[in-house]
């Protein structure tokens, strides 16, 4: 039986798809970036946490947590997450419904030095409590996150205090413990997207260091799937995807659906950037107006729309919730910090109406 939307969702335009409306949800409290993002109880209930607001500075760092209920459309206020101070480019990914893992992602301090930090939060939904769990093996951040059989979360990818890598570090929930799995074979990148959808993990593009004399870091065009061995979950079998739709791109928004065995992708740059949208190589960054997703059993790319509404150059992830896939803040089309919450296109016949 399909749901209706809630009252609060605002109809705004058509996607490139017929019938693929896409709207915007209540924007958050807050306009925040690099803020890390999660689901919990089938995707009504949507988690913002930490990330920097629009100064772009140490001071404008955050700890809170913004819930938005879908059912409602409205958004509350949860309970920081613990530390002394917060988080950029955090990753995060949910489990058995009432779970949230928070992993990594690095502070700053007042002349703007970033240090990556192990640091694991567990976030209880069913008392509304943070713990904290066994530290990351190696501290990255600028990962992605995506969870199998609701107990094995794995983080892919990442920037590390020495560049970028290609480790692909998994958390067993069960077990409170972390193990290695096979890396991907790839050069080392961090803001690349990706997700797990159905026992597969999908890796393209992201920044890989950039050749002596030139920028810093440049966009990779490189596309990885994953097959992960379910009866060794730490043991993937990596092989080269075909090139995704549009050019390569840096801070795509991305999320994957075990229920729709499919992985979403939205916007990002075509050179990458600081966490203030700074280019590495001194330009303007243009935002990409693709959305796309990847079917993981038709083993196919596939555009839901060309010139998506309320553009991201920035996004941490993509939530999947019953009307559609959801970004939560991020940078905007100016690289300017936003509270808006998007929903995407998505293929017509899916999801609610």
């Amino acid at each position: 039986m399909k749901k209706s939307l809630p009252l609060a969702l605002l109809f705004l335009s058509t996607a490139t798809l017929p019938g693929a409306e896409q709207r915007a949800l209540t924007p958050m409290p807050a306009a925040v970036s690099g803020n890390a993002v999660a689901s919990l109880h089938e995707g009504l209930d949507l988690f913002s946490m930490m990330g920097v607001g629009p100064r772009k500075t140490w001071d404008d760092v955050t700890a809170r947590v913004y819930i938005m209920h879908v059912s409602s459309g409205k958004w509350s206020e949860g309970h920081p997450v613990p530390g002394v101070l917060g988080r950029i480019n955090a990753a995060a990914a949910s489990a058995r419904n009432r779970l949230i893992v928070l992993m990594g992602g690095f502070m700053l301090d007042e002349q703007g030095n970033q240090r990556q930090v192990s640091d694991v939060n567990v976030y209880e939904a069913t008392l509304h409590e943070w713990s904290r769990a066994k530290d990351l093996p190696f501290a990255v951040d600028s990962a992605i996150a995506g969870v199998m059989e609701d107990r094995y979360v794995y983080l892919i990818g990442g920037r590390s205090a020495a560049g970028p890598v290609n480790k692909v570090q998994i958390y067993d929930v069960q077990k409170n413990s972390w193990s290695q799995a096979t890396p991907f074979p790839g050069t080392p990148v961090f803001g690349q997207a990706g997700g797990v959808a159905d026992g597969n993990i999908v890796v393209i593009d992201g920044a890989q260091a950039g050749a002596a004399g030139g920028p810093r870091y440049v966009a990779s065009s490189e596309c990885w799937l994953g097959k992960i061995d379910r009866k060794h979950p730490d043991k993937i079998a990596w092989s080269k995807l075909p090139p995704h739709p549009g050019p390569a791109r840096f801070g795509i928004a991305s999320g994957g659906s075990d229920q729709y065995k499919e992985i979403f992708f939205s916007g990002g740059t075509a050179t990458p950037h600081d966490y203030r949208g700074v280019a590495y190589d001194g330009q303007p960054a243009q935002v990409s107006g693709v959305t796309f997703q990847f079917d993981v059993h038709g083993h196919k790319w596939e555009v839901l729309g060309d010139n998506t509404y309320d553009l991201r150059g920035d996004g941490r992830g993509i939530l999947i919730t019953p009307y559609g896939p959801v970004v939560l803040g991020g940078m905007a089309e100016n690289m300017a910090v936003t509270s808006h919450a998007t929903l995407l296109p998505r293929k017509e016949g899916t999801f609610g109406k």
